[in-house]
């Protein structure tokens, strides 16, 4: 079976659990409210944070949500 592209693109929902459990709680949980807050999945978060750290320029928190301030 040939894989799309956007199967490499996201974090899928089972990577993203794995990534957040092997977290340390305080982490997990700001990770969990975070996602609460904007209405986004935990593994879009995870994505969001690292990207944000690796590349100042990548999508980020403020703009899931362009008439909210961080």
């Amino acid at each position: 079976m040939q894989e799309t592209m956007k199967e490499y693109e996201q974090l899928s929902p089972t990577a993203g659990q794995i990534i957040l459990e092997q977290l340390p709680d305080r982490i997990k949980n700001a990770i969990t409210a975070r996602a609460a807050e904007i209405n986004y999945p935990v593994e879009a978060v995870i994505e969001m944070a690292i990207a944000g750290y690796l590349d100042p320029h990548a999508i980020g928190f403020v703009d899931c949500k362009p008439d909210r301030k961080a």
